[in-house]
């Protein structure tokens, strides 16, 4: 499973380490690199899901007032997506830094000058516990607090007037301000399935697929979803093959 990674550094030269010891460390290992807060910010609006974050604290070199990184960290933990998502700080200073570790979860850092194989110790250490972690989850906000929901879980998704609605096994969440693309884009390849514009099931709560009058029938639950004109075909290529 490709793990796609990004790095913030102002520095060319580490930078360019940085992005030499990740990726010849891991052919797993997907690297997007900026050189400042503006680029970063780019790159963290694009659709692409990251699982680590290398970041520069002092984008100003030595400037120690410029903390630019610290700054990007908590943009990426104000996006719910990314309230848990590993962030690694590279820093030349210690314990200045410190507090603001704790305060935005940080799960390691990195000191200046340093040696390839204490990059790749620490992020195979982050890597590996991510990639331990079973079952997958997603992280969604529920009344101004930040729940991590197991995938198998949840048995389908529907849009609602403005937001989705998740329904699990055991209970529905309502979910105010998200759209049914930016929940798709959080789940898992291959685990979920639209089937409507309306509706995103689950692909193993599926008991089967009904082409012909259009629903998914799914496994101990009374709901039928639809299945949408558009959406007919290639869900019947998925059946047939």
């Amino acid at each position: 499973m490709m793990t796609h990674v990004l790095i913030l550094e102002d520095d060319r030269a580490s930078m360019k380490a940085l992005e030499r010891i990740l990726m010849d460390d891991s052919e797993d290992i997907c690297v997007h690199a900026a050189s400042s807060y503006e680029e970063a910010e780019e790159l963290l609006n694009r659709e692409t899901r990251y699982g680590l974050f290398l970041l520069d604290v002092n984008l100003g070199g030595e400037d120690r007032e410029d903390i630019g990184g610290i700054l990007f960290a908590r943009e990426i933990r104000e996006r719910f997506c990314y309230t848990f998502t590993p962030i690694v700080m590279v820093t030349a200073v210690g314990a200045m830094e410190m507090q603001a570790y704790r305060e935005l979860h940080c799960y390691q850092y990195i000191m200046k000058p340093f040696l390839p194989e204490q990059v790749r110790e620490v992020v195979d250490k982050v890597l590996s516990k991510e990639r331990q972690e079973e079952p997958p989850v997603i992280t969604v906000k529920r009344e101004g607090v930040n729940y991590q929901v197991k995938c198998a879980d949840i048995r389908y998704i529907e849009a609602v007037h403005r937001g989705v609605m998740l329904h699990l096994k055991d209970e529905n969440w309502r979910l105010p301000y998200v759209t049914l693309r930016q929940i798709l884009s959080k789940l898992p390849d291959g685990m979920f399935l639209q089937c409507h514009r309306m509706f995103v099931v689950n692909r193993q709560e599926v008991e089967y697929y009904d082409l012909v009058n259009r629903m998914v029938k799914l496994k101990g639950c009374a709901d039928n979803v639809e299945i949408g004109v558009t959406y007919k075909a290639e869900i019947g290529r998925i059946v047939s093959g």
